[in-house]
């Protein structure tokens, strides 16, 4: 027996125990407490038992071929079932040994979007406000709600600045790996030369952060309140209800103004400091991770990109994993999952790797 069925056998085992357990009758909290474990253990146990059926049939198959006696016709039919047995053997097999990898606590959460403009000047903030609405019509495809936290325009369009929750199951699975610098290539409508030019967006995605997940003391926080800002007209309130709050321990400050009353911007302006400090957590726990976050995101410079946008091709790249695709236009009306897909499949394939050194 391999490790990998070791394993697999101990975790039927396991969950045979957990359904033994919940049939007995056990006391109320016992109850939730196992039916937690067997809610989290079920969808892996329904994929080894699938893969243990096929492995079945492939030794059946395999058995029919090496008896002299099978009759000829049987022998014809196991010949052509097997190939295709054997490759539904291997994608179950690695659909379990996905399964049995490590999981990010934080992807079943929502996320905090924060798009800000890079190098470029005006066009920097007019690509980051298209990469806003992509990712905004992304989320709308997929049902997530999108609600602006934080946002500080740019004189000709666009956005200096850009803070979003985006709340749904799996958000952060989907969107943490948009972290990073997004370059554009175009002409952009500020030019009237036509001459292509190169700026840049940082995108940064942070898993969001409940009361349970990171403890806030009320006297570390330094609260002030100020009037909010804006274009003019009906948009500036006249009330000082634009907060800005403090975390005094590490110096963090986030602030809120798009809402008039004092008590929903506070509301929002936690909600983004709670995140920032649960993320701050997670880095300290993985330095690794930490330090690949910092490389991603950078400073805006055009140089440190993860993915470059040439309209003139009409080109997608990302340069992590060698990803290009000719789709420009429906990329950025949101048809990310060809993109999103390929960096979740080799994060997987390079944790497997690791997992098997």
């Amino acid at each position: 027996m391999t490790p990998l069925d070791a394993r697999l056998e101990a975790l039927l085992d396991r969950f045979a125990i957990l359904e033994a357990r919940l049939a007995g009758n056990p006391d109320a909290e016992t109850f939730v407490r196992l039916s937690r474990d067997y809610a989290e253990l079920e969808p892996l146990v329904a994929r080894i038992r699938a893969l243990r059926g096929a492995d079945r049939e492939l030794a059946d198959i395999e058995a029919m071929l090496a008896d002299p006696a099978t009759d000829p016709d049987m022998r014809a039919l196991a010949e052509a079932e097997r190939p295709e047995l054997l490759e539904k053997v291997e994608t179950l097999r690695q659909d379990v040994r996905v399964a049995l990898l490590p999981r990010d606590r934080a992807d079943d959460k929502s996320a905090i979007l924060e798009v800000r403009a890079g190098t470029g000047g005006d066009e920097a903030a007019l690509f980051a406000g298209d990469l806003f609405r992509m990712y905004q019509r992304y989320a709308e495809a997929r049902g997530w709600r999108v609600e602006v936290m934080s946002v500080s325009e740019a004189e000709l369009g666009g956005y200096k600045e850009i803070i979003a929750s985006i709340d749904g199951a799996g958000v952060y699975a989907r969107l943490k790996f948009e972290s990073g610098v997004h370059r554009v290539q175009r002409v952009p409508v500020t030019e009237s030369s036509g001459r292509i030019h190169t700026s840049a967006a940082t995108v940064a995605v942070l898993p969001e952060a409940e009361e349970v997940d990171i403890a806030i003391n009320e006297s570390d926080l330094r609260v002030d309140t100020f009037r909010s800002s804006g274009a003019g007209g009906q948009h500036v309130n006249t009330t000082d209800s634009a907060i800005r709050i403090t975390h005094i321990p590490t110096g963090l400050a986030v602030a809120c103004q798009e809402e008039r009353s004092q008590h929903k911007n506070r509301a929002k302006a936690m909600k983004l400091l709670r995140s920032r400090l649960y993320e701050m957590e997670r880095e300290k726990a993985d330095s690794a991770r930490a330090a690949d976050r910092r490389g991603q995101v950078g400073s805006g410079d055009r140089s440190e990109r993860i993915r470059t946008y040439n309209f003139p091709q009409g080109r997608v790249t990302d340069h992590r994993i060698n990803l290009t695709l000719y789709k420009l236009p429906q990329v950025m009306e949101g048809d990310l999952d060809d993109v999103v897909n390929a960096l979740i499949t080799d994060h997987q394939a390079r944790l497997l790797a690791e997992a098997e050194a």
